[in-house]
């Protein structure tokens, strides 16, 4: 049965996993003959793609689906992703016409097509334990032939006790290794030069499956596109041993950037999380990462203010900071999010006092993240092209710094950068050669 041509707009909250999702669902929706829209235009249908990784995002995505049904009420509006798995009387209270969750992105695009021509009310959340498959879903980009993200794994079983995201998202599946094989070298061949290895939480990767790990996939990948640069999501510290930096370092495309979430920098505070590894095993990681890759970015993502956090662990997570000399920092204050354990902890923090922290941390993430990029001039730099603004390009190093050069580079071409200085936002470079 044939549809008639629509235009669709995309509204993606949270991580680089809905991202993925979301261009997944918009090439699925392009191949049956849909159009997507671009950024402020009006559609024919929404998609909010929602988060519910802090209550923050929840309030974000409840707005984000009003934002969507004033811009045209005439419009079907489609709701999926984290929060309306976890809320989908909230969702489904706000008036969409469909509302699923984190799972079955083929059948509400089925849905959403079928709601085309025929105006209807569905909601389909499924209970996210009991998923045992992965979803496959077509990699690629909605930005150009650039930079490509391949979700290889969903799902997680560590349960931090400020975290929702394994109740909407359920047990840990993997892409098996052929299939993502497969999918890089089609990426490959469409002429995109870097791939960004996602997941909920990639170090459990082939947890589910016979015989493999993420290390083993990592070197598949690299293997099956040579010409393509592989970077890697957010890791779990306690996958950062030394044989695993050992096989990553005879890789020559992969991208010499690391991202640990550490969350907290203080023993005590790692433990109420039920994070775990101790400061002294994620340290180590960082030294065993930096002994095979020199001068490689190690970035982080830090929770300040929770339960219980006293000023002395405060402290002692910021001078964690400065030891570990992070490349990049992500703060956040800490959100009480119910339906976690952390939500029912004693010794909640005042808003003030985790604003507070959240801007003491981020001060000190700024002033690392100068000296990293301060420690880059005089080097010399791969750079990956990807925008062009008034004749000066733009792109990204492999320790993931951003480069402008005047003139002389190509979009999607990777060219050698003598680091020449540091901007206001970014580093200076000139061009040595494209390769």
């Amino acid at each position: 049965m044939g549809y008639r041509e629509v235009k669709v707009s995309f509204i993606t909250l949270g991580c680089k996993v809905n991202q993925f999702e979301s261009q997944a669902m918009a090439a699925l929706l392009q191949e049956r003959g849909h159009i997507i829209a671009s950024e402020g235009e009006t559609a024919d249908a929404y998609v909010i793609n929602t988060c519910a990784v802090t209550a923050e995002s929840s309030r974000k995505s409840r707005q984000a689906v009003r934002h969507a049904l004033s811009e045209n009420p005439d419009a079907i509006t489609a709701v999926c992703g984290c929060w309306s798995q976890i809320s989908p009387e909230d969702a489904e209270s706000l008036g969409s016409d469909l509302v699923f969750g984190s799972a079955d992105r083929h059948m509400l695009v089925d849905a959403l097509e079928r709601c085309f021509d025929t105006r209807g009310h569905i909601v389909n959340v499924d209970d996210p334990m009991s998923r045992s498959l992965f979803e496959a879903l077509p990699a690629g980009s909605g930005i150009g032939r650039t930079r490509a993200m391949l979700k290889i794994q969903d799902g997680c079983h560590n349960f931090c006790a400020y975290c929702i995201i394994p109740y909407a998202r359920g047990p840990v599946r993997s892409l098996p290794p052929d299939d993502a094989v497969s999918e890089v070298k089609r990426l490959a061949a469409e002429g995109y030069r870097e791939l960004v290895i996602t997941g909920i939480e990639i170090s459990s990767y082939g947890f589910d499956l016979d015989g493999t790990s993420l290390i083993d996939l990592v070197e598949k990948l690299c293997l099956a596109a040579p010409g393509m640069r592989i970077r890697l999501g957010s890791l779990e510290p306690r996958t950062v041993a030394a044989d695993f930096c050992k096989r990553l370092s005879r890789l020559p495309n992969l991208c010499p950037h690391f991202h640990l979430s550490l969350q907290s920098g203080s023993d005590a505070t790692l433990k109420r999380m039920g994070r775990r590894y101790t400061t002294q095993e994620f340290f180590a990681g960082t030294e065993l990462l930096r002994s095979y890759f020199p001068n490689c970015g190690i970035t982080t993502d830090i929770i300040v203010g929770f339960p219980g956090e006293t000023e002395d662990e405060f402290e002692e997570t910021l001078s964690f900071i400065r030891k570990c000399a992070f490349s990049a920092m992500h703060v956040f204050p800490y959100s009480k999010r119910p339906g976690t354990e952390a939500s029912k902890m004693p010794e909640q923090l005042t808003n003030n006092t985790k604003k507070d922290r959240a801007k003491r941390a981020a001060e000190l993430g700024r002033e690392l993240r100068r000296s990293f990029l301060n420690a880059q001039v005089g080097t010399v730099q791969d750079v990956l092209f990807e925008t062009c603004i008034d004749g000066i390009w733009s792109g990204l190093t492999g320790n993931y710094c951003e480069v402008s050069v005047h003139g002389g580079a190509a979009k999607n071409e990777v060219s050698e950068v003598r680091i020449t200085g540091v901007g206001r936002n970014c580093l200076e470079g000139e061009i040595l050669g494209a390769h």
